[in-house]
């Protein structure tokens, strides 16, 4: 039997996959997993400079300004290639887009793992994050296609929390790894799991026909890059963006970057101890997205919500940049994690603040801006603690206190810029 068209008054309403004659919801439930596959292993990438930054600075000789470019490469690249896979899934889905991009991040961890220089060591992560581009934001515009309105903040978080299990293996696993064999073979298996997450993509995804597929004519790039463009007169797309470049940076350089060194260095922890705290801060991490979502407050409420718990998470990072006490720098950062699944609300923001045609896009110059702000705060903190090194300052206190600034400065500007108008009708 075809499926009639959808009335016109649904145009821009999310599709209802519990309707008979859509894809049975068994079914896109098993796509979404498979999605969320390639998601956990860019999870993984983008966290592997906290475990293997010390084993990295003995090989390559590495400053903190040279790690810190090491663990930005991957998000900038990550970051700057948002908008082409943006278009990539516009063009020609989720499915066709992502089994496309991700050999090469198959390819950067081969690079990476058989690097014998700092230049072929990055070159290596800027592969990786070309290729794991779209692993998120596929998810994300998959959810918002073919999950009820209502759920997508629930459905959004139990994804990333799915995904953050590639968090979980940057921790101890790898840590005892690196001590068993090397930080190379850490990147071959990375590259092994890509082989895995791509085959389960290829048999898996056959992603379902979007009701607004047969109403709307079929774009060129350029057209394309001229609807991203659009976003950018909109007044409010400011605040978000600024918002988006430092929230998820913050947890990112944190985790990802800054908290095996600090833990070592201020405190005589080894490898594996930093990889335990790294794995709890992991493990609550995966508990945040799940609980905001479940607990989104709507959209009368939200912004005040996502203003205040980042202000919260930069008292937070401020508290515990002037302390020395191993307990603080223990608990601290696995607070954070907790606190960081607010995050997610951020992205149920974005869906209520532009019409659901816009949808796709806006997803992805909001995670375009989230991981180029990834790649400049680790390049930025790896200059302040460079800079504070120089000058007698211990490195972690001003690394710790220009990230709360950050977060500060961010809030600033997602309250006092222009806001959505009539939010609530996307809601």
């Amino acid at each position: 039997m075809t499926a009639a068209a959808p009335p016109p008054h649904a145009a821009h309403a999310s599709p209802n996959l519990s309707d008979p004659r859509a894809v049975p919801t068994r079914a896109i439930w098993v796509m979404l997993f498979a999605l969320i596959t390639a998601f956990a292993l860019s999870q993984a990438c983008r966290t592997v400079a906290a475990i293997m930054a010390t084993p990295l600075q003995a090989d390559f000789g590495l400053s903190a300004q040279a790690l810190g470019l090491f663990a930005g490469a991957f998000h900038f690249a990550f970051g700057a290639m948002q908008l082409f896979m943006g278009i990539g899934i516009d063009l020609h889905g989720v499915r066709r887009t992502v089994l496309t991009a991700f050999p090469v991040a198959i390819a950067g961890a081969a690079v990476s793992a058989l690097s014998t220089s700092f230049g072929m060591l990055v070159a290596g992560q800027v592969l990786i994050g070309i290729g794991c581009a779209p692993a998120f934001l596929v998810c994300t515009v998959f959810i918002a296609r073919h999950m009820p309105a209502h759920r997508f903040a629930a459905i959004s978080g139990l994804a990333m929390s799915l995904g953050g299990i590639g968090l979980l293996l940057t921790g101890t696993p790898l840590a005892w790894l690196i001590e068993a064999s090397s930080w190379r073979m850490g990147f071959w298996v990375l590259g092994a799991w890509g082989v895995l997450a791509w085959g389960l993509i290829w048999a898996l995804v056959h992603e379902p026909p979007h009701p607004m597929d047969a109403l709307k004519k079929k774009e060129s790039v350029g057209q394309a890059l001229a609807g991203f463009g659009a976003l950018f007169t909109l007044p409010h797309t400011w605040g978000i963006l600024l918002l988006a470049s430092v929230g998820y940076a913050s947890f990112v350089s944190l985790r990802g970057l800054w908290l095996g060194p600090m833990l070592i260095e201020r405190h005589g922890f080894s490898l594996v101890q930093s990889g335990n705290v790294a794995l709890v801060m992991s493990l609550v991490s995966l508990a945040g997205p799940p609980l905001f979502g479940r607990f989104d407050p709507g959209p009368a409420t939200r912004r005040r919500w996502i203003t205040g718990f980042t202000l919260l998470v930069a008292g937070l990072f401020a508290a515990f940049a002037f302390t020395h006490s191993p307990l603080i720098d223990v608990a601290a950062p696995i607070v954070i994690g907790l606190l960081s699944g607010y995050m997610i609300l951020q992205y149920s923001d974005v869906r209520a603040a532009y019409p659901a045609a816009m949808t796709g896009r806006a997803l992805s110059v909001f995670t375009m801006a989230m991981f180029l702000g990834v790649a400049t705060m680790q390049w930025f903190t790896g200059v302040v603690a460079s800079v504070a090194s120089a000058h007698g300052v211990e490195p972690f206190t001003a690394v710790l206190a220009s990230i709360a600034a950050l977060l500060a400065l961010g809030a600033l500007a997602f309250t006092v810029l222009p806001q959505p108008v009539a939010q609530a009708t996307h809601a």
